[in-house]
């Protein structure tokens, strides 16, 4: 009986398993008869944009094309530029924040382009972003968000370290003259922007958001006509090439790529295959370019080479796209700056976890024939979204449209709707059945052309079935509305991640062949015999390579002048590291560094076991006064120097590393709250952003009375996260200790009232204890959060469809008696230590190696190759304050950091200190979940953390009274 059982089960998954992969793999399932006829461009009143690209074109669409090119009269601006010559061109300077105007005198009414000559200037390094007004107006939300990008190219050329090991040169941007065109930053769009001007005179104003440019060239262009590549085959000339020069083949590699638009574009190291050209198991070498970071429309790699003949040549690419099965990854090559023909707008390279040689070919497989004259060339693959971009657009005006269901639905029903109750949601809004129906058919839409797109379906589409199958159930069964009202919000989320999941074009590029029309290239050797060699060798070569091992490697006694930095955060991290270090710290110094990576917990039982580093970096900062209370760091402030070294750091991120009037370490990062805000929902119901506690909370009866929420952080089982409690303390006057650190003074009057103010946000304001900040931000459920500022960096990532909706600004303050706000915000980071030593010339040169590594010059490389490497998302939190100025921020964003920054408070740890975090979280809990009297239980509470406070004082021969 069990056998039989056991066998109905296995078949009953092998029955699941293939229903599953012909649901995902169906590509000829169709939903065409669902929105047939339907008018899918409609909009329902209220539940939509006006302001899209979309309705733009739509308000202009019997507008003819432009009839000519008008260039723009530079000379002749108003605003905030400043004339210049440049290369021996006029232009205008236009810094950041600066806003300038120009006359454009059009000879008819019509559609055009706008393309733009640009110059980058030194600054932060990052992409350069403008708003573009016409006649003083923003024409579409699009026109607010055009990006401009940089030039990047390698500093130097590949080295090898002391182990064999290639190591990537630092990128260093290359300021030279652009073109570009207005167009879409996310790559929605792949054609550039159309904008209307009227005949006669235009005023055209660029806003500087973030980034100064010199702009050379202001040119309305007509739209431009379509070019086949039988046109283009058809504008070359003759030429009779040798039989050498038809056999004639030139490999460039990926990983030597003159340019690039930004500096995480270098090359790369594969090791996954042995077709990979070079090719090696035991050492790392650079022998591919793109990857994760090629991952947004718009980025570009251009390659140069020469030919030796006039004539027609083929070009392949070896790339593989290994990333999205079901998705195609598509790019734009440009020869010479242009391209050719239409053809080459969209190339789209499948999935395939191998390299596979692509020749530019048509359908058919015959391949494209570029003429090229002898000499040098250049090849630039940008990447694109092709023809699923204008699918994602639609997709995302759909996430933005759902969550406007949504918060239309929450305003009735709240966040947890009765079940049982009839809300009659089709009489009280009907507009929203009407705009669920419309929607479900443009999702059932949005799956059909993406399946003829990518020639099957994937599972990051199936999730827009499933709203449109749920969309459509709530259509003709209202009351399953309510029922299902939370997994309607978790499908809009999974959405709005499936679109950005969608969205990824990344591609890895082994090599270019640029050859003759007769020449036969070499297929890559990736078969069943050859990945089973390479796994062999793998296996064989991880016993005796030593890969947590970074950069040169010393061993002791070599050298007199050697230090051990162990680093606990990452790989990517301790690379770029140990990069630094070889390439700028040991030849300014002479001092060596052996870099290991390693897990934090392994440092204690080091140290005791004396088999610890000289150096530990990014350390949580508990750890330094933890240590020194045992004797096992280094007092900082013996060094004559250490005042200077400690200069761009402000004292607060020195405070939780002060010990009985010692530094024991040197502040990395420093991380602190501010106040993230959606503007668009607070639009909608009228409110402006809060300055104080008292106006957020004013604004609570508003928010709450459309059953949305504000998001505070609460300690919750996962968290013990006191941040605003703490913030709370300090701007009531208090203090967490006494100034000696001998017992807690939470229990002041400035501790007990900032105590009953935050418990009484949950318990008398109704603030949630538990949610996903992130998410509910995303939907507009809850438009107002505290949250540490690198959320920033997250939600710019994954939240794509409400760009330019949102901000953050400064922490909510407390009103003094004089009437100005106190915003003291508790801060908290990572830092670095020296591990205590009786050799004094260790100490010297881990002295040198810490200020170094905290000096402004290094802490910003340090997070522009960060964020080069692991994208935006990455945005390092340095504690310089020299260095936050130099990373990638706009110039509002920095106003909001730098002053927030100033009002940081460090949290000090003493002896006995881990009790106080634990009980006022257990006093937070007990007032919000028992109801305890919340002055009695912070008094309560206050005097158990005096009494562990006092015993560790004891036990490490502090003074208690």
């Amino acid at each position: 009986m069990k056998k039989r059982f056991g066998a109905l089960i296995g078949l009953l998954c092998v029955a699941a398993a293939v229903a599953l992969i012909v649901l995902l793999g169906a590509g000829g399932q169709d939903f065409h008869e669902k929105y047939e006829g339907v008018d899918l461009s409609a909009d329902v009143s209220g539940l939509g944009r006006s302001d899209t690209y979309a309705n733009y074109l739509m308000k202009y669409a019997d507008a003819p094309r432009g009839a000519a090119a008008v260039d723009v009269d530079l000379a002749a601006f108003e605003g905030d530029g400043e004339a210049r010559e440049e290369d021996g061109r006029a232009c205008v300077f236009t810094p950041d924040g600066s806003f300038v105007t120009w006359t454009a005198d059009v000879p008819a009414d019509g559609l055009y382009s706008v393309m733009i000559d640009y110059l980058t200037v030194p600054s932060r390094g990052v992409d350069i972003e403008r708003e573009l007004y016409i006649n003083g107006e923003l024409p579409f939300a699009g026109a607010a968000q055009l990006v401009f990008t940089r030039m990047w190219r390698d500093a130097g050329p590949v080295r090898q370290d002391n182990q064999g090991n290639d190591v990537r040169p630092s990128q260093e941007e290359l300021f030279g003259w652009q073109q570009a065109w207005c167009r879409d930053e996310m790559g929605y769009e792949v054609e550039p922007y159309r904008f209307y001007f009227k005949k006669g005179e235009n005023a055209i104003s660029l806003r500087a958001v973030n980034e100064p440019m010199v702009i050379g060239g202001i040119r309305l262009m007509p739209v431009r006509e379509s070019r086949s590549y039988e046109a283009y085959l058809a504008q070359q000339p003759d030429a009779a090439m040798t039989d050498e020069g038809r056999a004639w083949q030139l490999t460039v590699q990926g990983e030597d790529a003159r340019l690039r638009s930004s500096p995480s574009l270098y090359a790369r190291y594969d090791r996954s295959s042995s077709a990979t050209v070079p090719y090696s198991v035991t050492n790392t070498v650079l022998n591919c370019i793109g990857g994760d970071p090629w991952n947004n429309a718009g980025q570009w790699i251009e390659w140069s080479f020469e030919v030796p003949e006039d004539g027609w040549y083929n070009i392949t690419v070896k790339a593989r796209q290994a990333y999205q099965r079901g998705a195609l990854s598509c790019r734009t090559v440009y020869i010479d700056g242009e391209i050719p023909f239409d053809e080459l707008s969209s190339v789209a390279f499948g999935y395939s976890n191998s390299w596979t040689m692509r020749t530019l070919s048509d359908e058919t497989g015959a391949p494209y024939r570029f003429y090229l004259t002898k000499g040098g060339h250049t090849v630039r693959l940008e990447a694109t979204l092709g023809e699923m971009g204008p699918v994602l657009q639609r997709l995302e005006d759909s996430i933005y449209r759902l969550n406007l269901i949504y918060r239309k639905i929450l305003v009735l029903t709240g966040v947890n709707p009765d079940r049982f109750r009839d809300y009659n949601i089709a009489q009280v809004y009907p507009e929203v059945i009407t705009a669920m129906d419309l929607e479900s058919k443009r999702l059932y839409s949005i799956v059909d052309d993406t399946v003829g797109i990518a020639g099957q379906k994937s599972d990051r589409v199936a999730v827009a079935q499933t709203l449109a199958v749920q969309l459509e159930s709530f259509v003709k069964h209202n009351e399953r509305i309510t029922q299902s009202f939370g997994n309607f919000k978790d499908n809009i989320t999974s959405l709005g991640t499936a679109m950005q999941n969608m969205s990824e074009t990344k591609l890895d590029v082994d090599l270019i062949v640029i050859s003759g029309e007769n020449a036969k290239l070499d297929k890559p050797r990736d078969g069943f015999f050859a990945k089973l060699a390479h796994e062999i060798r793998s296996c064989v070569a991880s016993y005796f390579v030593d890969y947590n091992s970074l950069g040169d490697k010393y061993e002791e006694g070599e050298t007199d002048d050697l230090i051990e930095v162990w680093i606990v955060t990452g790989r990517d991290q301790s690379t770029i590291l140990k990069t630094m270090v070889d390439d700028t710290f040991t030849p300014a110094t002479g001092i060596r560094v052996n870099v290991k990576l390693v897990v934090a917990d392994t440092l204690l039982t080091a140290v005791v076991a004396g088999n610890g580093p000289d150096v530990v970096l990014s350390v949580n900062s508990w750890f330094p006064v933890n240590y020194a209370m045992r004797n096992a760091v280094e007092d900082l402030t013996q060094f004559p120097d250490f005042d200077e070294a400690v200069t761009p750091f402000y004292d607060s991120a020195l405070t939780p590393v002060r010990y009985n009037g010692g530094v024991f370490a040197l502040p990395e990062t420093q991380e602190y709250s501010v106040l993230f805000y959606r503007k668009d929902v607070l639009e909608e119901i009228g409110l402006s952003v809060p300055d104080s506690w008292d106006d957020l909370i004013a604004m609570l009866p508003t928010i709450q009375g459309s059953n949305m929420s504000v998001g505070v952080p609460y300690p919750d089982i996962t968290t013990a996260d006191m941040s605003v409690l703490n913030s709370l303390i300090y701007q009531y006057g208090g203090a967490i200790y006494d100034e000696e650190g001998k017992r807690t003074t939470i229990d002041s009057e400035s501790g007990v009232a900032a105590f009953e103010l935050y418990t009484s946000l949950y318990n008398d304001y109704g603030l949630p204890t538990v949610f996903d900040f992130k998410s509910r931000f995303r939907s507009g459920e809850m438009p107002l959060g505290v949250a540490s500022y690198s959320v920033y960096n997250t939600l710019v990532v994954s939240a794509p469809e409400i760009r330019g909706l949102w901000d953050f600004t400064l922490f909510p303050g407390t009103v003094r008696p004089d009437g100005s706000l106190d915003r003291s915000v508790h801060s908290q980071g990572l830092c670095c230590m020296m591990i205590n030593t009786d050799d004094q010339a260790v100490k010297d040169n881990a002295w040198t190696f810490m200020k170094w590594w905290v000096s402004t010059d290094v802490q910003v490389r340090f997070g522009r190759e960060l964020e080069s490497v692991l994208g935006s998302s990455a945005r390092y939190a340095t504690a310089n304050r020299e260095a936050l100025e130099q990373l990638a921020w706009s110039a509002p964003q920095l106003d909001v950091l730098r002053t927030q920054m100033a009002s940081a408070v460090g949290f000090r740890e003493i002896a006995g200190g881990y009790s106080t975090t634990r009980h006022m979280t257990n006093a937070v809990r007990r007032v919000i979940n028992d109801k305890d009297d919340a002055r009695e239980t912070i008094l309560t509470y206050a005097r158990t953390v005096n009494e562990e406070i006092a015993v560790k004082r004891e036990e490490f021969g502090l003074p208690v009274d």
